[in-house]
């Protein structure tokens, strides 16, 4: 059976497999499209297989805000020149679309979805065969508040998200998210910083204390003090502000309305932090 151009259009539209992957899948299956599928599949995961031990380092992180609900999704591959392709770009914000749309809760719930005639992760493992790389779905998550916002950062390598207590208006969220993404904290508040990492600090401040010759009864208060800075950097509510040095974000905040407040963040990345 002769293969036809429109047979080719057709399987790519199906697979987003490259065009002579199509043809020859077709020529090898006589136009069967169900068979032909079935050969680009397994050239995806004899790829994905065979690359499982390379580093997935690149990739394309996004965000996205539906309503109150806000996600961010990192689909990593090998290669800046795989990243920046259009239709990985497009993957990365189809599955996007769809975990919002079901308001998945985890990653394994976004790659269980159906997707493309398959699964999301099946999709992901497909694609491996197309671009020859490793190509993994790696981070998920997601937040939701009355107001959410989600920030990308220029050359989708880095997204913040962020729900807070009230209906606001997008600007004061954005700025918080902006917040997030460049100031990386690890709690809103001190009641988030875990137990085992202020003990942490605590022993850090008290070592450094000790380094510079300051006296034995002094050390825990000295300690103390300095883990008062180290909230202030760490914390979002506690941090300054990055548009105004002289308030912090929970001043920006009561500021714009009474008792608002961030209730959740996320933050994702690919940099070397």
């Amino acid at each position: 059976m002769a293969v036809t151009m429109a047979d080719i259009s057709h399987l790519r539209k199906m697979s987003g497999a490259g065009m002579m992957d199509c043809k020859n899948a077709l020529t090898e299956t006589d136009g069967d499209f169900d068979k032909a599928m079935e050969i680009i599949r397994k050239k995806g995961q004899a790829v994905a297989a065979k690359r499982s031990d390379r580093e997935a380092s690149e990739g394309c992180v996004l965000a996205k805000t539906v309503g109150e609900f806000s996600a961010i999704i990192a689909l990593k591959c090998e290669t800046d020149f795989v990243a920046k392709n259009a239709d990985f770009v497009g993957l990365a914000q189809e599955i996007l679309d769809a975990a919002i749309a079901n308001k998945c809760q985890n990653l394994d719930e976004v790659k269980a979805l159906p997707f493309s005639n398959s699964t999301v992760a099946a999709t992901v493992t497909e694609r491996s065969g197309i671009t020859g790389e490793k190509i993994e779905l790696d981070g998920y998550c997601f937040v939701e508040g009355k107001t959410s916002y989600a920030y990308i950062h220029p050359g989708n390598r880095l997204a913040s998200i962020v729900a807070l207590n009230q209906v606001v208006d997008t600007t004061i969220a954005k700025d918080v998210a902006m917040q997030i993404a460049a100031m990386n904290p690890i709690s809103i508040d001190s009641k988030g910083v875990s137990q085992e990492v202020l003990a942490s600090e605590l022993a850090i401040a008290a070592d450094k204390a000790r380094q510079e010759g300051k006296p034995e009864n002094m050390i825990e208060r000295i300690a103390q003090g300095r883990i008062a800075k180290f909230y202030k950097e760490v914390c979002l509510l506690e941090q300054e502000f990055i548009k105004d040095n002289k308030m912090s974000i929970q001043q920006y905040l009561q500021q714009q309305a009474k008792d608002l407040t961030v209730t959740d963040f996320k933050r994702f990345t690919l940099n070397m932090e």
